[in-house]
């Protein structure tokens, strides 16, 4: 979340970023909220330094009947307070970061692209999308995911789990060789750390599968896992920022997200993930945007794979990102490009939530920049390979770089 003394004392500045990123969200409330609260605060320590006062010496009945109705009043003002410490929270937890100035401003089409693959992707026969392909050549069963999970889950098959496999594989070395510390995480996490990484565990929005009867909830990206690692500690960054590569599963309703396409695995109920997390001081963090990206683009140059970078435009712009690019591979599903997958600096504003913060080198702590961005995704990956790597025949190559990982050639 942002620092509501800069809300404060850039009210006009938030104001139209809000707008910019069409977020609906009242400042003027936000910052009337902010008023009361600190009124009542006030209000409750000068409240209870006159019932200190009063029980120092021997109290007289008069000074126990005054006492007990400070007491009264301490009471009904926490309570008043609480209440409007719950509408503030709500209120400032909806303002989304600030926006990058060279981030294009705008909905979701005016996205600006900052690379593409040199050459067309063409095929010399007409292409089939991947999903046919996959059952064609018993890849994937959705009809009896259906039936044992529900709409949009799914049994992967034969040379499919290898070549999933593979990817996981080849995502970590390549990786790891930038100094990534690798991780498996739990698949579960305390909704308060969901809230604290910028995602709403409840409410008809959500895209996130919560456990009835406890404070815990699915994740749907090893982002909030890792962004919650840290959660309440001082780092030590004086010898790099700290970097991580995650393996976790991943749970999305996918409530009201369909958007371009809803074919196939292009967006499911359940995948796994491979993603990078990084903790940085705050100057380091642009430079380390930049790294992610190339290293989600050596991941997709080594696939061989058409693809290109878009910079998002602000309004569509999730609240933690204060820039984020996605990458594209190209889709025959989409005739077109799909995401698979996307990087962000998300600046302090997760480690505000969370109470993630560095020690400088005068002893003084300061508030970390965290950034995330995905490696590989089962979901998506295999949707361009196959669609791309396929054959006249139907049958799918496999990509060289791979075939040392999985001893295939086609699957």
């Amino acid at each position: 979340m942002l620092d509501i003394k800069f809300i404060r004392e850039n009210k006009d500045l938030v104001i139209k970023n809000c707008a910019n990123r069409l977020v609906k969200i009242d400042i003027e409330k936000l910052l009337k909220l902010d008023e009361n609260r600190k009124d009542y605060l006030k209000k409750v320590e000068e409240l209870r330094a006159t019932r200190n006062q009063k029980s120092k010496g021997k109290p007289t009945e008069e000074d126990i009947a005054k006492m007990r109705d400070v007491g009264e009043q301490i009471k009904q003002t926490e309570s008043e307070l609480e209440t409007i410490e719950l509408e503030y929270k709500n209120y400032l937890l909806q303002v989304p970061n600030l926006t990058h100035p060279d981030s294009p401003i705008g909905k979701e089409d005016n996205y600006k692209t900052v690379f593409q693959s040199k050459e067309t992707f063409k095929l010399d026969f007409i292409p089939k999308d991947h999903e046919e392909l996959m059952i064609q050549n018993d890849l994937i069963d959705f009809e009896r995911g259906t039936k044992v999970a529900g709409a949009k889950f799914y049994f992967t098959k034969n040379n499919l789990v290898r070549l999933n496999q593979a990817l996981i594989n080849y995502g970590i070395d390549v990786v790891t060789k930038h100094g990534f510390t690798l991780m498996e995480t739990p698949d579960l996490a305390k909704n308060e750390i969901l809230v604290g990484v910028g995602f709403n565990p409840r409410g008809n929005e959500t895209q996130i599968y919560s456990i009835e009867n406890t404070d815990l909830s699915l994740i749907g990206t090893a982002e909030i896992t890792m962004g919650g690692y840290h959660a309440n500690e001082v780092l030590d960054l004086n010898e790099g920022p700290k970097k991580y590569v995650a393996i976790s599963h991943c749970f999305r309703t996918e409530a009201g997200a369909y958007g371009r396409t809803n074919k196939g695995l292009y967006r499911v109920h359940q995948f796994t993930k491979l993603e990078m997390f990084i903790y940085c001081k705050p100057e380091d963090s642009e430079k380390l945007h930049q790294e992610i990206l190339e290293i989600e683009k050596e991941i997709i140059d080594g696939l061989e794979l058409n693809y290109r970078v878009i910079d998002i435009p602000s309004g569509d712009l999730g609240g933690p990102a204060y820039r984020k690019y996605d990458l594209e591979a190209w889709m025959t599903m989409n005739d077109g490009y799909g995401e698979i997958t996307s990087c962000s600096n998300c600046t302090d504003y997760q480690s505000r939530r969370l109470n993630t913060k560095y020690r400088k080198e005068n002893g003084d702590t300061e508030l970390v920049h965290t950034l995330n961005g995905t490696a590989i995704a089962l979901s998506r990956f295999p949707i361009a390979i196959v669609e791309q790597y396929q054959q006249a025949d139907g049958s799918i190559l496999i990509p060289k770089v791979l075939q040392p990982y999985c001893g295939l050639e086609k699957l």
